[in-house]
């Protein structure tokens, strides 16, 4: 019997854990880096234990350091939960070796389905479709271009090891390829720790439809049904659903039958989730196999009743599936929605920064998996997914409802996140028919960028707020006087461009806490205002007869205000501008987010075209290519391979001639 468990992991999927053992009654573990030491898992395990630096090569990723913490406490076993070392075969192994119960599958099973290569070749030997590609092993650049020349375009280039859609590339033109390769490994590495890649042939417009599978320790395998993953952008999952809009009843049994089939070829044991592709003729493809805990996994929960850290843990235990697979019933539909921080108007680059305030919705149908608090610090050691919504209902049409409600009211103020692009994306018709599939975003979200949101709303609520905290005009950088002024003046910046607003005091009969704003548009408007409540978070106020209730947040200069569409951000001015310092010479290049240099592909007095790559930075599991946008020479490079850079640090100098 397991009494207690160390979680080698962090975040929701290391909070979503400790909730199932909270239940069983089994003490839970945690483990945390120093970029964690006060995050929510930690604060919601029975104990916890520092396993070392913010790096994940040095914490997360050490085998070494999670075991030493695991004989320091003496527990009965480990949870890898996903990521880092959820689908390392020797990670399995040393917990084996080392008396601890792995709750996963053997390490045998981890080694041959975590080899891309190797599962190919076992599941074609069973005689499933495969998407024609490169089987051998430890092929170098020169080989993998012969080979993609026998296969044909589109490519797509995958790492050998793990997945989440790291270490992906797909390749339209040949002379991409050699570009792609680096990219790919360099990521694989990075998150893997393997460079081992290999090619497929790449589907233009399939859909993922995974099936998840329980399989005890005495030959028993059944399949909980399929999800559809299809809504991804840089091969990762934005948007799932369970069952899928394109899944029928008997397409669903066969899928479901050749991923049991799988299972048992492979002898696994444990949950697992055998992926395919499916093309618009119902034709499906073996495309892996995750031998772990998916972080979808909570919509087959949702549909099917089975908690499934539950079941992991009792197979660990040796306990036989007390289900038959006729016992499996889907009940209703779900849909889940992950939030990330990043910026969808820029490529859905991540982000990093402070959690300001942090508020999950409440309501009927609705589930929430976080690790979030607010005050957390985005690090940009660890993958950007902050949360997970998943709704629940007895129909599509219910959980999708359910949903783009729970997004709306869920509050996220500090960084930016993807809430105004997941929000947008529920109501297009795409999504709404249910007519999507992989490359839904890339070919129809590209240029996307938010809604405005509630800019008005959110500009009236900063100035009354300011107008609050502060009763002079000395408030925004004015002239100080020794008696109150009935108006007062604010220059806002909201979206890249200035908005002067201007509070008073309403003229009627000068009612308490009544207030005329006008704001300087072209025409210039005005609305009446009564202010019901104020605090640091919240504002309650009828702006031109319509009560409303807003939450907000302030970091110095800069206010987010929740709105139905995502927050807003507005940055108060000061009224007399202040000489700003020199933005640095025209066509230098600075850092998007904070990381370390991969690479430098460029020296000084170097020409260049627009276009052209410059450096390759690493953040956030992820490689960033960094390109002059215009023609012209190399003047300066400020970092070399290995350093660390914040954000917006000057990279690299470009000058518009060569010089004298």
């Amino acid at each position: 019997m397991i009494r207690s468990i160390l979680i080698a992991n962090r975040g929701e999927i290391a909070c979503r854990i400790i909730r199932t053992c909270q239940r069983l009654g089994i003490r839970s573990v945690a483990v945390f880096s120093q970029a964690d030491k006060r995050a929510r898992h930690v604060l919601l395990a029975d104990e916890a234990l520092f396993i070392g630096p913010s790096p994940a090569a040095q914490s997360y990723l050490s085998i070494k350091n999670i075991l030493s913490a695991a004989r320091r406490v003496e527990v009965d076993a480990i949870h890898p939960g996903f990521g880092f070392l959820a689908e390392n075969h020797e990670f399995a192994a040393a917990c084996i070796a080392a008396g601890f119960i792995f709750i996963g599958p053997t390490a045998e099973a981890i080694r041959v389905m975590g080899d891309k290569r190797l599962a190919r070749r076992l599941v074609g030997e069973a005689g499933i479709p495969l998407i024609p590609g490169s089987a051998g092993d430890d092929l170098g650049d020169q080989q993998l271009l012969q080979e993609a020349r026998k296969i044909g375009l589109p490519l797509m280039v995958k790492a050998a090891a793990g997945g989440g859609g790291k270490g992906m590339r797909l390749v339209e033109e040949m002379d991409q390829l050699p570009g792609a390769l680096t990219a790919a490994r360099n990521e694989a590495v990075n998150a893997f720790g393997s460079g081992d890649l290999l090619l497929e042939k790449g589907l233009r417009s399939p859909r993922h439809v995974e099936i998840q599978i329980l399989s005890d320790t005495h030959g028993h395998v059944i399949h909980l049904g399929e999800r559809e993953c299809s809504i991804q952008r840089r091969f990762q999952k934005v948007i799932e659903e369970s069952p899928s809009p394109a899944v029928n009843e008997t397409l669903r049994n066969e899928m479901g039958e050749t991923a049991v089939t799988i299972a048992r070829a492979v002898d696994y044991q444990n949950a697992g989730t055998v992926e395919f592709l499916l093309d618009e003729s119902d034709r499906y493809y073996f495309l892996e196999m995750n031998t772990r805990l998916q972080v979808e996994h909570p919509l087959t929960e949702m549909v099917t009743g089975i908690d499934l850290v539950e079941w992991q843990i009792r197979i660990a235990e040796g306990e036989k599936l007390n289900l038959l697979q006729e016992d499996v019933a889907m009940d209703g539909h779900a849909v889940e929605a992950r939030i990330y921080a990043e910026n969808p108007a820029q490529e859905f680059l991540p982000v990093a920064g402070d959690v300001l305030l942090w508020q999950a919705p409440q309501a009927e149908g609705i589930r929430v998996e976080s690790g979030l608090k607010a005050q957390d610090q985005i690090s940009v050691h660890y993958d950007p997914m902050l949360a997970k919504i998943i709704a629940h209902g007895s129909d599509r049409k219910t959980a999708v409802r359910r949903l783009s409600r729970a997004l709306e009211q869920t509050i996220l103020l500090g960084p930016i996140s993807n809430l105004p692009f997941l929000l947008d994306f529920l109501v297009q018709d795409t999504f709404q028919l249910g007519n999507y599939h992989t490359r839904t975003i890339q070919e129809r979200f590209a240029n996307w960028q938010p809604a405005r949101g509630d800019n008005i709303s959110a500009l009236l609520v900063v100035s009354l707020a300011q107008y609050q905290r502060y009763a002079q005009s000395n408030s925004s950088g004015g002239f100080w006087r020794n008696n109150p002024n009935d108006v007062l003046r604010f220059r806002l910046q909201l979206h890249e461009s200035e908005e002067l607003i201007e509070v008073q005091l309403s003229p009627i009969a000068r009612r308490q806490n009544q207030y005329r704003a006008t704001l300087s548009t072209r025409p210039e408007s005005s609305y009446d205002l009564e202010l019901h409540d104020y605090n640091d978070q919240v504002l309650e106020l009828t702006i031109d007869g319509c009560r409303r209730r807003f939450i907000m947040a302030v970091a110095g200069d800069r206010w987010w205000v929740h709105t139905p569409q995502g927050a807003v951000q507005v940055t108060t001015l000061p009224l007399l501008p202040r000489p700003m310092p020199s933005a640095g010479a025209r066509g230098s290049l600075r850092a998007p987010m904070p990381g370390s240099i991969l690479a430098v592909l460029v020296e000084v007095g170097q020409e260049v075209k627009e276009g052209q790559t410059l450096m390759k930075l690493e953040a956030m599991k992820m490689e960033h290519t960094i390109r002059t946008t215009t023609a012209g020479v190399v003047e300066a490079v400020f970092f070399t391979v290995g350093d660390t850079v914040e954000a917006d640090a000057e990279l690299l100098k470009i000058a518009h001639s060569k010089p004298i």
